[in-house]
């Protein structure tokens, strides 16, 4: 059977870039310009989404919160979703505040 990837190319890094864009087909509704990467929060890692490309589009991503965050879950890629515009905090949904 033919994979798309070998084994060789299943460091961290790329299965992680991988993992991203799963979670960027599943939420098709995320602007391309929405810059999409993880970071270190306290013990944990979060799912940071940065508007700085198209902070029109903020409000209207971040009221399907509940979707983004089942969708990082479902890929294992973190419990929280950060919101930005550039370096400045523009909100938070994690498991708990999205139900």
């Amino acid at each position: 059977m033919n994979h798309p990837y070998s084994f060789s190319d299943c460091t961290s890094t790329n299965l992680e870039k991988i993992a991203l864009q799963r979670f960027r087909t599943r939420v098709n509704f995320l602007p391309k310009d929405c810059r999409v990467f993880r970071e270190p929060w306290d013990c944990s890692t979060v799912l940071c989404l940065d508007f700085a490309g198209c902070p029109e589009d903020l409000m209207e991503v971040k009221a399907q919160d509940a979707g983004l965050v089942s969708a990082a879950e479902e890929l294992g890629l973190a419990n929280g979703i950060i919101f930005r515009i550039g370096n400045k905090f523009m909100g938070w949904s994690g498991a708990t505040a999205a139900k």
